[in-house]
């Protein structure tokens, strides 16, 4: 399991839909794709439009109960529904979390996310998760374990600063991580230099630095006309970058 978490506007979204392709055109298996973010941009990312979130599956339900067949418990009815909400794409599924309509905390919504994460994990080969911007999805324990975490940053003292809390919750929360990464992503070269110097003095060691994404036009002009990750050119700077990071990564 990949797990993708950082200061909200980092580019996370953008680090996890191109993660998805590398899994894909490498053909390392299959994958499932988890938008885990309320506000659910990674679908957008990687060119496809939910049938239905968990979100909009749990509403429905609230508002009405009777949907619930008779005899069967209202968690496995939940677990069928958010079943036929995965989005079958080709190389990958997606799973997207969304936002309730409803009153009320994303408490209920985190606590089945988890539960289907534990289950449908061990049907595929990659889970690649876009956690919720910020430390709220770690202090929930959405994800509980990963077999990779990448702390996606900008080259700002605040991004580096919310890397280094991000990195500390895990450990508190003794979030079951095998490897942990800082990406320094959007960052041109008079960035580099300003954040390798302020990376040792606000992160540390932890987590290990992995290296930079750079910053790259033809990102943010797919961004911009909405168009999919999965059409960027194999020339994108920030592609090429990430595809040398694949062996620590993956």
């Amino acid at each position: 399991m990949l797990a993708v978490a950082g200061k909200g506007g980092t580019g996370k979204t953008t680090v996890a839909a191109l993660l998805v392709r590398l899994i894909q055109e490498n053909k390392l298996g299959s994958v499932l794709a988890i938008d885990a973010d309320p506000n659910s941009n990674l679908a957008e990312a990687l060119g496809v439009k939910p049938k239905q979130t968990i979100g909009e599956i749990l509403d429905k339900i609230a508002r009405d109960p009777s949907r619930v067949p008779a005899g069967m418990p209202k968690e496995r009815f939940i677990e069928y529904e958010i079943q036929t909400a995965i989005e079958e794409v080709g190389g990958f599924d997606i799973l997207t979390m969304g936002r309730p309509e409803g009153p009320g905390c994303y408490c209920y919504v985190n606590n089945v996310l988890r539960n289907i994460i534990a289950k449908f994990i061990k049907d595929y080969g990659y889970v690649v998760i876009d956690n919720e911007a910020g430390l709220e999805h770690l202090s929930r324990r959405t994800t509980r374990s990963a077999d990779t975490l990448l702390v996606i940053s900008d080259a700002t003292p605040a991004g580096l600063r919310a890397a280094k809390r991000i990195s500390e919750l895990v450990r508190e929360l003794e979030i079951k991580v095998q490897k942990s990464f800082l990406v320094i992503n959007r960052a041109n070269l008079k960035d580099q230099c300003r954040a390798l110097k302020n990376r040792e003095r606000l992160v540390g060691a932890s987590p290990e630095f992995l290296g930079f994404l750079p910053l790259d036009r033809k990102i943010n002009r797919i961004s911009l006309n909405g168009n999919s990750l999965m059409q960027l050119e194999n020339n994108a700077l920030a592609w090429v970058a990430l595809r040398k990071l694949k062996d620590k990564i993956l």
